[in-house]
């Protein structure tokens, strides 16, 4: 056993953080910048617009503006689904003891504080709105990372049986 203090155990303390804790991290991080105004509907309209003008010249602003909502709420929802993907990588690496159901309850309820902050700072950002119905989104996102999470989990204990 390695002593609590050496410096092999601190290396081990660190990789296990690099290796799960840092990534989330990361992705709140991304998930925080996106709130501010870099991401809000004029900002990604600049290259949305483009691009569908150059796939349809014809399209119509009705059209554009339908696309453009639709691939904004998507954005939420897979958003929410990686950060529920990490959170649940995060805590199956660091917590091994603990069983799906208390982690995917955890996962779910982190993401859904962390979804209604995100809304509230955006309220607080002169180009952005903070709406529930995007914490709705954000929470649906999170339920299809912990599915997805869950299913692979449920594929690997099956696998190991075999």
């Amino acid at each position: 056993m390695i002593p609590i203090h050496s410096p092999l155990h601190l290396n081990t303390k660190l990789r296990s953080f690099l290796k799960y804790w840092l990534p989330l991290l990361i992705w709140l991080g991304v998930i925080f910048i996106g709130s501010t105004g870099v991401l809000s509907a004029e900002q990604t309209s600049r290259f949305i617009v483009p691009f569908l003008r150059w796939l349809d010249p014809k399209i119509s602003i009705a059209t554009i503006l339908s696309i453009h909502f639709a691939l904004r709420k998507l954005g939420h929802l897979i958003e929410y689904g990686i950060l529920a993907v990490l959170l649940w990588r995060a805590l199956r690496g660091t917590l091994t003891s603990t069983r799906n159901l208390a982690i995917a309850s955890l996962v779910f309820m982190v993401s859904a504080i962390f979804a209604a902050s995100d809304e509230f700072h955006q309220s607080f950002v002169p180009m952005r709105t903070a709406s529930a119905r995007d914490v709705m989104i954000d929470i649906g996102g999170a339920l299809v990372g912990l599915l997805i999470c869950w299913t692979f989990g449920r594929a690997r204990r099956v696998e190991r049986i075999f």
